[in-house]
């Protein structure tokens, strides 16, 4: 394929890897032009992007002539007034999850997407990792049973070198943690259980990284060695964190859906391992994740014996495919970002889903708000029936 779609991108930090990954020239897009504030990004982006373009204001690619979609790859305080220009401005708009910090904020979005016709994409590249579809298609087909309970550990072993060492530690930008990190195992696991939280209930804490002596001074800048993973342990050990620290290190979230189904998500930044594990219990039998990367298994237990017992009644083993390192999540990310093009061109439906992008953060806004009221439960706003409908008909009006 030579007709290339033209990309811009909005943001080049964290997620720019995501650009890298759609830039194919002469394979279906590349990417024409970047804007970012920060000339450091901005040389970065056009070292590995040759040929494109490079602006410090965005609002010159909403004014492109040239441009057939728009990648938001920008902290996540800054989607929901970026998104809505870009919508508005007519390109097709990729925004990487959490699709804003609030539900006010989705609700904004998905409502412009509504509004102007534009076509919305949310980057919950999960529903591509094969560690979810496989458990997808194992509950899907009946292995289990019906889908009664799930459980979710998330164990972030990295939490105090990528969450606390910039923008994320605080609440201004991310809202917390159990948002930002959790709003993809929180979208998963909906996927999975076949609902969306209803109501929840959490409790958290800042228990680890709250030492006043772990910061670095405001102004001065990230260590260069924030990366090296083995100079940073054990957690207490951490130096630099960012100058303001007021989200939680620890998060536990129980939930019940709209589907009956209860529900938990746990989240720590300061387990030495990092992993998710996946729990789903059904009527008939659970499954377990074991590994959620390749080399990895999924196991099946639908026969009853006392005790415990290893050996599950099946084990699926996940595919050797490449590393995070190679693919970016598992190879999740090639994977999103090949049904995003598709969708720029063709439209229709998706595996991902704006309003399922939208009960993720609503589930961890109300849990954080939850946590930090007390633990007193909270009930999840539904949203607007005609904005469902509008998304679950493949982003088109009934005529």
């Amino acid at each position: 394929m030579t007709d290339d779609l033209r990309l811009g991108v909005i943001g080049f930090g964290l997620r720019g890897d995501l650009a890298l990954t759609a830039h194919r020239p002469g394979y279906g897009a590349r990417v024409a032009a970047v804007a970012d504030t920060d000339p450091k990004a901005l040389a970065f982006a056009t070292r590995r992007l040759p040929g494109a373009e490079a602006f410090t204001d965005h609002r010159a690619l909403l004014d492109h002539p040239d441009l057939d979609a728009l990648l938001v790859l920008t902290p996540d305080h800054t989607h929901a007034d970026l998104a809505c220009q870009a919508l508005r401005a007519g390109h097709p708009v990729f925004v990487e999850k959490p699709l804003a910090i609030s539900v006010e904020d989705c609700d904004t979005i998905l409502r412009t997407a509504h509004d102007t016709g534009t076509r919305l994409y949310v980057g919950h590249n999960m529903r591509h990792m094969p560690v979810i579809r496989l458990m997808r298609e194992l509950i899907t087909r009946g292995d289990i049973g019906r889908v009664r309970t799930v459980w979710v550990r998330h164990f972030v072993g990295h939490g105090g070198d990528y969450y606390f060492k910039d923008w994320h530690a605080e609440r201004r930008h991310t809202n917390g943690l159990l948002l930002q990190k959790g709003a993809h195992d929180l979208d998963a696991l909906h996927w999975l259980a076949g609902g969306y939280a209803r109501q929840v209930q959490a409790l958290g804490d800042l228990m680890v990284y709250d030492d006043p002596g772990m910061r670095r001074a405001p102004g001065e800048p990230r260590p260069e060695d924030w990366l090296e993973h083995d100079a940073h342990w054990p957690p207490g050990d951490q130096r630099g964190l960012n100058p303001r620290i007021d989200v939680e290190d620890v998060s536990l979230v129980n939930m019940r859906l709209d589907n009956g189904v209860l529900a938990a998500y746990q989240q720590c930044h300061f387990s030495p391992d990092y992993w998710r594990n996946y729990t789903v219990i059904g009527d008939a039998g659970r499954l377990e994740n074991f590994g959620d990367g390749p080399g990895g298994s999924v196991r099946v237990w639908n026969s009853r014996q006392s005790g415990y017992r290893a050996d599950a009644d099946a084990v699926y083993q996940l595919p050797a495919g490449e590393t995070d390192d190679e693919a970016g999540h598992g190879g999740a990310d090639p994977l999103l970002v090949d049904e995003f093009l598709r969708f720029v061109r063709h439209g229709g439906r998706t595996d991902t889903s704006p309003v399922a992008a939208r009960m993720a953060v609503a589930a961890g806004a109300l849990a954080t708000a939850s946590l930090r009221g007390g633990g007193t439960p909270r009930e999840v706003p539904p949203l607007d029936p005609v904005l469902v409908d509008y998304f679950e008909r493949g982003q088109t009006k009934k005529v």
